[in-house]
C-alpha cells in the first residue's frame, strides 16, 4: 500500500487540486513513445451536475437501482446519485481519490482496480458507470471482453453499462496519428495507449488505457453477453454507450 501510494500520481495531483481550489496545477501525461501532454488541471473532476456536458447529464440519469461506478476519481457521479438516493459503491485503484472521495462524502468508495470486479458476488450491481471516458480503463480489447463477462456476472438480469469512450480516429493531430500506425505495426488497436501520470516528483506506474470507435466496441461488446442499446453523441470524438443485457433468446438466434 505504502509503494502504491508512492506512485500515484493521479492521487497526488487531485489531492493537490482539492486542497488549493483555483490555483493553477498541471495534468501531465507521458505516452511510451515519449510524447508528453500537459493541460491545466481539469475543473471537471470536481464539477457538480450544473457544469455537467448534456451528454453526461443523459447518460447518468439512466442510472437505476444500485450502482457500481468505476474509477470514480474525486467521486462527482458517486456524489450526485447519493443525493439522489441511490446505493453507490465506488472503486478506483487510485490511494488518493479514494481517500478524496470519502473526503468530500462518498459513503462507500474502495481500493480496487478494475481488474479485480470479479470479487463482487453475483447479482451486487443494477447499474455500472464508465464515466469520464473510462471504457478506456479496459486497456486492450482481450481484457475488455473478460472484464465485460465479469461485469455480466456481477450484474443483476436487467443490468446496463453506462460507459464514457473515446474514438481516437477523431484527431489531425500528426503526432496521434503516427501512434496509431506504430500500434497498429505491434499488432494493437490504433487507441491502445500506453501511458503513464507525472505529478510534481512523482512519476506514476505505466499502464494501458484504449481508446476506441463505435465499431470497434460493437466488436468487443459481442460475445460478451451484452449488446449496446444506445449511442450518445456530441460534437468531438467522444460519446457514451448505453449498454444492457442480451435476453437468452436474443444470444440463441
Amino acid at each position: 500500500m505504502v509503494m502504491q501510494a508512492q506512485r500515484d500520481a493521479y492521487g497526488a495531483e487531485l489531492l493537490a487540486a482539492y486542497k488549493s481550489p483555483g490555483h493553477l496545477g498541471w495534468e501531465i501525461t507521458e505516452r511510451d513513445d515519449g510524447f508528453i501532454a500537459a493541460a491545466p488541471w481539469p475543473p471537471r473532476y470536481f464539477s457538480d451536475y450544473p457544469a455537467w456536458t448534456k451528454r453526461e447529464r443523459q447518460g447518468i440519469a439512466m442510472a437505476k437501482g444500485r450502482v457500481l461506478d468505476i474509477g470514480c476519481g474525486a467521486g462527482r457521479f458517486s456524489l450526485y446519485l447519493q443525493r439522489k438516493g441511490f446505493d453507490v459503491t465506488a472503486i478506483d485503484n487510485s490511494p488518493g481519490a479514494v481517500k478524496l472521495s470519502k473526503l468530500r462524502g462518498v459513503k462507500k468508495a474502495t481500493l480496487r482496480p478494475i481488474a479485480e470486479i470479479g470479487r463482487f458476488k453475483p447479482g451486487s450491481f443494477e447499474t455500472v458507470i464508465m464515466m469520464g471516458n473510462n471504457f478506456g480503463l479496459f486497456g486492450s480489447s482481450k481484457k475488455a471482453k473478460h472484464l465485460l463477462r465479469e461485469l455480466f456476472r456481477i450484474t443483476t438480469e436487467r443490468g446496463r453499462i453506462i460507459a464514457e469512450a473515446t474514438d481516437p480516429y477523431q484527431t489531425r493531430e500528426l503526432e496521434h496519428r503516427r501512434y496509431q500506425q506504430f500500434n497498429r505495426r505491434r499488432g494493437r488497436l490504433s487507441g491502445h495507449l500506453r501511458i503513464r501520470v507525472r505529478h510534481g516528483k512523482i512519476i506514476g506506474s505505466w499502464f494501458d488505457y484504449l481508446l476506441v470507435s463505435r465499431a470497434e466496441m460493437k466488436e468487443i461488446v459481442a460475445g460478451t453477453g451484452w449488446r449496446i442499446r444506445k449511442i450518445l453523441s456530441a460534437k468531438g470524438p467522444g460519446y457514451t454507450a448505453i449498454m444492457e443485457k442480451q435476453l437468452s433468446s436474443q444470444r440463441a438466434s
